[in-house]
């Protein structure tokens, strides 16, 4: 009767809720102009990602008028994963294939020149006859790929770039490439496979490290040009991963970031010539985040961390660049601030964001101590208007801490439990919820929800051993953490028990129905946007790729005849939830197969599902179109569920309206 009796009341609390003002989806899905920005060396030109419907674009743009200048972008699906000026008029493109709007951009190996006349774009790296700026990636030893290591700015014709054959066991060298014909001078030829390296601010490689099949990673180090290789850590004697990222400003003191038994990442500075070791920065409750580096990109002053918010660390001996550095944190007191790049003669093109600024742009004059603006973005936003992110900590059954991030919709009264959304990130691994801008999240808030973001277990961020706690846990203790996180909000009344609906894409769409299955009376809705929920299927698909590959999903996920207990599609029946599922047929990450057959699990089951299936969309929906009929789905669906608004109707295309 007690049950019968809330069931009840639950439904009229839905049926009586006060009216909500509706969404305006516009503002969400309009894009920004400029993404990644840097000034060119001599500070006439900058250079600026574009994001386009379905790939991402650059564009050079006069600093005195900003008008543009030239541009380039590529085929369907590519990304400019990262450019560098390699002198005043000429710009080196590193491309990536992101196959989705939710997928993580993967390198595809090829460099590009753009000078500023923009009349040729010079093959550095890549086959000549691309159609476009990107190949579809495919395993073909013949294929070279490639990725920057230095720009070296005292050489105005030349860079330093690490290249290799795709195969199983890829040898990586190192070149000197003239960036006008392309011609290429060896530098050195790495101790293991797939090596990254480390340059220092004379331009000569001094570390590397890469790992073989077993996957366990291995550092090397020489002391110049020349010299041999020797091997400074290897994991599977140390247990440690190390990592080289720069040095002291007379290059005898390296700094490695180091894993530890218990807790996050130290940074240890490793003097060259002794040997000697000694901790010189670790924050007691995260990793590093990002890196502060000195003009010359390779003096490290000091190290960000993410505990909440931004916060910054400086090594001590900073000088005048740690000066500055704390200069531009007093400027933005209420944000992280980032460095892009420098001129020639000292300007420095700073990036600016938080919670509810996506990033704007300023130029900082260390002479003169002042900052001017030169971008803002996604301008029809107001920072005042938006609600903040509150870092949450949880503390899981086994009493594991947790870290997450509550965000309230504008207004909201303290007291009154509201209806909730509990959304789990994808990844998972090493993958982590950030203080950040987030479309998703401020737009759930605007709808009258509390949103619920908890990096569970195997999220990057907090340690090696938090990160390899979710280690064969799919659908095991991650899912528990995302229950206690959901329980702990309901216990401190930020959620109304009876509206809550869990909601994520890619492994969090697998969170998101294996979570309805495994608590049935917990969540009222589940919405798998681009998941996985046949971790069978899923195990057989990407063991099949490589070696390597079949090591990390025996390992991180689990050996495949296990695997069936904890994949949602055999657990169809214990979902009492309403479900939506969103996916797009030419997904290559979460083959719509996947939805496909939850669907069908829940439709047997005789709780059938809601679909939102489009052919031609990958890993997460490009098409503005096709992007902005998912969230009007999302959020009538919520709607019905949960009492929140619906999407505003009738909205011209392109109208962000105000803040």
């Amino acid at each position: 009767m007690r049950t019968w009796l809330i069931a009840a009341l639950a439904a009229l609390l839905l049926t009586f809720l006060p009216a909500q003002a509706q969404v305006r989806l516009d503002r969400y899905l309009k894009q920004d102009s400029y993404g990644r920005i840097k000034i060119s060396p001599d500070g006439q030109y900058y250079a600026a990602t574009v994001q386009l419907e379905d790939r991402v674009g650059l564009a050079i743009l006069r600093r005195s008028d900003k008008k543009l200048v030239t541009g380039a972008s590529g085929a369907k699906d590519s990304v400019i994963d990262d450019f560098w000026w390699a002198s005043d008029d000429r710009v080196v493109i590193a491309m990536a294939e992101r196959l989705g709007s939710r997928d993580q951009p993967y390198s595809t190996g090829q460099l590009y020149g753009l000078g500023l006349d923009g009349k040729r774009i010079k093959v550095l790296v890549g086959r000549e006859d691309n159609p476009g700026l990107v190949a579809t990636i495919s395993i073909n030893p013949q294929w070279e790929m490639a990725t920057l290591i230095d720009p070296l700015p005292d050489d105005p014709r030349n860079v330093l770039i690490s290249a290799w054959k795709l195969g199983p066991e890829p040898l990586t060298v190192v070149d000197k490439l003239d960036v006008y014909s392309g011609r290429r001078a060896r530098v050195a030829t790495a101790p293991v496979n797939r090596a990254v390296f480390l340059s220092d601010a004379n331009g000569r490689v001094r570390f590397a490290r890469g790992a073989k099949n077993d996957n366990y990673s291995k550092l090397y180090y020489r002391n110049g040009d020349g010299d041999d290789w020797r091997l400074i850590n290897d994991q599977a004697e140390s247990g440690r991963v190390e990592s080289a990222l720069g040095f002291s400003a007379d290059g005898h003191i390296a700094y490695l970031e180091v894993t530890q038994d218990t807790g996050p990442d130290a940074i240890v500075a490793w003097d060259t010539r002794t040997g000697e070791r000694k901790q010189a920065l670790r924050d007691p409750s995260v990793d590093p985040y990002a890196l502060i580096l000195d003009r010359d990109g390779h003096t490290l002053l000091g190290v960000q961390y993410m505990d909440g918010r931004v916060h910054a660390r400086l090594l001590e001996g900073g000088g005048e660049g740690a000066r500055l550095y704390r200069a531009l944190e007093q400027a933005f007191p209420d944000a992280a601030v980032n460095v892009t790049s420098y001129t020639r003669d000292g300007l420095a093109l700073v990036q600016v964001w938080n919670d509810r600024t996506p990033g704007d742009t300023y130029l900082f004059d260390p002479a003169t101590m002042n900052v001017n603006g030169v971008f803002v973005a996604r301008e029809w936003f107001d920072p005042a208007k938006l609600p903040k992110m509150r870092p949450v900590s949880v503390r899981a059954r086994d009493g594991l801490a947790l870290q997450g991030y509550l965000t309230l919709p504008a207004g909201a009264a303290e007291a009154a439990p509201l209806p909730m959304v509990v959304m789990p990130h994808g990844g998972p691994y090493g993958i982590f919820d950030e203080w950040a801008f987030d479309d998703d999240t401020q737009m759930l808030a605007e709808a009258g929800y509390a949103v619920l973001r908890i990096n569970f277990r195997g999220s990057g961020n907090y340690g090696q051993r938090f990160r390899q706690a979710g280690a064969r846990q799919w659908g095991g203790a991650m899912q528990d953490d995302l229950t206690d996180a959901t329980r702990w909000a309901i216990e401190q009344r930020i959620a109304d028990p009876a509206r809550i609906c869990i909601y994520g894409a890619s492994y969090g769409g697998y969170a998101a129905l294996m979570g309805a299955a495994r608590e049935p009376d917990l969540y009222r809705c589940a919405v798998g946007y681009v998941g996985v929920y046949d971790l069978e299927e899923m195990h057989r698909r990407d063991s099949a790729a490589s070696r390597s590959m079949r090591n990390w999903v025996d390992d991180w996920v689990g050996e495949r005849d296990g695997l069936a207990l904890r994949s949602p599609v055999g657990m169809a029946a214990r979902i009492k939830a309403q479900v939506l599922l969103v996916a797009g047929g030419a997904d290559q990450i979460a083959p719509i197969v996947h939805s496909k057959r939850m669907a069908n699990a829940l439709a047997k089951a005789g709780n059938p599902a809601q679909t939102l299936f489009f052919d031609t969309e990958g890993h997460g929906f490009y098409t503005t179109a096709h992007r902005r009929e998912f969230y009007q789905t999302l959020l009538d669906f919520l709607a019905r569920n949960l009492g929140g608004a619906q999407a505003a109707k009738g909205e011209a295309e392109g109208a962000a309206g105000g803040g």
